[in-house]
C-alpha cells in the first residue's frame, strides 16, 4: 500500500482518494492553503489520516513563511483548524503543532525544523498505532468469521494498516481465515470504492452489498462481528463515526451479533462528556442529489446530508485502542486506560 500522505522535497503528497478505484492519482501541495482545501473536499479522509495532513500543511505554511509570527501563524491555523469539524484528530494534532510552535517560535530557523519533525513523527506514530490496534484486537476474531465494516477505516484513513482494516489485517497476518462484508457507504461510497479497493490489494475476501441490505444479511447468519473506525468518541464511550453506523449498530445489537469500535485514543475526546455534544458536519447537497456524478434527482430537491451519526455506548460492544480493549463501563475503562 503506497502512503496516503507522504512528505517529500518540502511539499505535500496526496493520494486523490475522490477518484478511486478508477484512478489512481497524487497531489501535489505547494501551500497549506491547499491541503486546507484537500482536507475539505475529501482528497484524504479518515480522522487519523486528517491529522496527519493537518500537521503536514501547518509544516508547509511555517517553512513557507519567511518571517512567522503570531497573527501569520493564527492564520495558517485557523485556516487547517476549520476544514472538518467533526475529526478530532483533526484539532488533536492542530494543538500538537502548536505548542511546537510555542516552544521554538523566538529561533525561526530552529522552529521550521522542529515543526517538520513533528509533523513527520505524528505520521510514523500513527502507523505504529494502527499496528498495536490491530493486534490487540484480532484476538476478538476467530478463523472462518466473517466481518462487517461501514466506510472506509483502513489504510486510506491513517497513516497505513488502518484501525478496523488494521484488525482484520493483523488477524490474517496470524494465520485466521477471515472474510469481509463492506457496505457501499451511501453518499459518497467510500465502503465501495476504497474498502473493497484495499482488501482487494491484499487479497482479502471481500463481497459488497448496498447499505440497505446489512439487516438481511445479518438475519442469515452470515456476520459474525461488525467493527467500524471512529472520528470523535466522547468521554462516556459514545462514538461518532460515518452517517449509517448508528443504523448498522443498532441492527448488530437486535441479531446479537458483536459491534467493536477500532480507533486510537487520540480520538477519544475528554471535553465532550457524551455525544450530545459532539458536532456533527452536514456537507453539500450535490453528494445526495448525485451518484457518482450521475444526477438522481432534481436540482431544486431539499436535501439533509449529515457526513456522521453518533452511536450510543449501550450498543458498543468494545473499543479497541493500542493500549488494549476497552469494555462497559466505558465512562470507567477510558479513564483507567488513561492513566497507565
Amino acid at each position: 500500500m503506497f502512503p496516503v500522505v507522504e512528505w517529500k522535497n518540502d511539499k505535500v503528497y496526496m493520494i486523490d482518494q475522490r477518484l478511486l478505484p478508477v484512478e489512481e492519482k497524487f497531489i501535489e501541495h505547494c501551500d497549506y492553503r491547499e491541503v486546507a482545501r484537500s482536507i475539505k473536499e475529501m482528497v484524504i479522509r479518515g480522522a487519523p489520516a486528517i491529522g496527519v495532513a493537518a500537521a503536514m500543511g501547518i509544516a508547509l505554511g511555517v517553512l513557507k513563511t519567511p518571517a512567522i509570527d503570531d497573527a501569520q501563524y493564527k492564520i495558517i491555523e485557523d485556516t487547517i483548524a476549520s476544514t472538518r469539524p467533526t475529526a478530532v484528530n483533526l484539532f488533536w494534532a492542530v494543538n500538537r503543532m502548536k505548542k511546537v510552535y510555542n516552544d521554538y517560535k523566538h529561533d525561526v530557523p530552529q522552529l521550521k525544523k522542529m515543526m517538520l519533525e513533528e509533523a513527520l513523527k505524528i505520521d510514523t506514530e500513527d502507523f505504529e498505532i494502527n499496528k498495536k490496534i490491530g493486534f490487540n484486537g484480532e484476538v476478538l476474531l476467530k478463523s472462518g468469521q466473517t466481518v462487517l465494516t461501514h466506510c472506509n477505516a483502513g489504510a486510506l484513513a491513517t497513516s497505513g494498516y488502518g484501525t478496523a482494516l488494521g484488525v482484520v489485517r493483523a488477524a490474517v497476518e496470524k494465520n485466521k481465515k477471515i472474510s469481509v462484508i463492506a457496505d457501499e457507504t451511501r453518499p459518497y461510497l467510500q465502503g465501495a470504492r476504497l474498502t473493497v479497493w484495499e482488501l482487494q490489494q491484499d487479497n482479502i475476501p471481500v463481497t459488497l452489498i448496498t447499505d440497505n441490505m446489512a439487516g438481511y444479511i445479518m438475519s442469515q447468519g452470515k456476520v459474525d462481528a461488525v467493527i467500524v473506525g471512529a472520528d470523535r468518541i466522547a468521554a462516556n464511550g459514545d462514538t461518532a463515526n460515518k452517517i449509517g453506523t448508528y443504523s448498522v449498530a443498532i441492527l448488530a445489537n437486535f441479531h446479537k451479533i458483536p459491534f467493536y469500535v477500532a480507533a486510537p485514543l487520540s480520538t477519544i475526546d475528554f471535553s465532550i462528556p457524551s455525544g450530545a455534544s459532539i458536532p456533527i458536519e452536514e456537507r453539500n447537497k450535490e453528494e445526495v442529489l448525485n451518484f457518482f456524478k450521475q444526477q438522481i434527482a432534481r436540482p431544486e430537491t431539499t436535501v439533509f446530508n449529515p457526513a456522521f451519526d453518533v452511536t450510543p455506548h449501550s450498543l458498543i460492544t468494545a473499543i479497541i485502542t493500542e493500549k488494549g480493549i476497552l469494555y462497559p463501563d466505558y465512562t470507567a475503562s477510558i479513564r483507567k486506560l488513561m492513566e497507565k
